[in-house]
């Protein structure tokens, strides 16, 4: 067995508690604002479509929130996140279910029989590795929160040089000649945005805003 699941994103009590109340709207947008990404890429790269992958983030958070009331955040039980994970890919098998519901023509027994064993093979955590591919979603999604906040923090001349050298991988010498930077400043704006980048995950791991 491995190291117990650790929220990364800023999943705090605090913040669940709030969430026990469906008409509190503001915390209902933080919590949308934070995962729907996270529930639309998971969904997508699990096969479904840009509309049905919408659809699972609306169904999740859905779900989520007829839940709330009796969750109880106890990570020595198990985290939010696995939690969040078992509610999408309930809500992802069931589309898949549905596809294989629809008549299509020249379908036997035996393919219906193989598209419903694919289906519970999804559902199965045994059979699958949607927990990797929600685990690889997560810790993206995580560092994509961190750069956006560090985004705002920075001037922009010091993200724009972070940006082409680091995210775009331009080579120092593009950077330079495009932006009209010495290679001291490249190199600089590389060092402060990382380290801030840095920081910023280290608080998002931690559960903090």
């Amino acid at each position: 067995m491995g190291e117990p699941a650790q929220d990364h994103l800023p999943t705090r009590q605090s913040l669940l508690n709030r969430l026990r109340d469906w008409q509190d709207e503001e915390s209902w947008a933080v919590f949308f604002d934070t995962y729907w990404r996270l529930i639309y890429g998971f969904a997508v790269k699990s096969g479904l479509s840009d509309a049905e992958a919408q659809d699972v983030v609306q169904e999740t958070v859905v779900s989520v929130a007829k839940r709330m009331k009796d969750f109880k955040y106890d990570p020595a039980v198990g985290s939010f996140k696995s939690w969040l994970l078992l509610i999408a890919r309930r809500r992802i098998a069931d589309f898949h279910r549905s596809r294989m519901r629809q008549p299509q023509p020249g379908c036997g027994t035996d393919l219906e029989r193989a598209g419903n064993a694919a289906v519970e093979q999804m559902v199965d955590p045994a059979g699958t590795d949607l927990d990797a591919l929600w685990d690889q979603e997560w810790h993206a999604h995580l560092l994509d929160t961190a750069i956006q906040r560090v985004r705002r923090q920075v001037e922009p001349r010091q993200f724009q040089i972070f940006d082409c050298y680091v995210l775009k991988e331009w080579s120092p010498k593009e950077v330079m000649r495009t932006l009209g930077v010495s290679l001291g400043q490249v190199y600089l704006a590389k060092h402060r945005v990382s380290a801030l980048v840095k920081r910023e995950v280290a608080r998002l791991e931690q559960g903090l805003v």
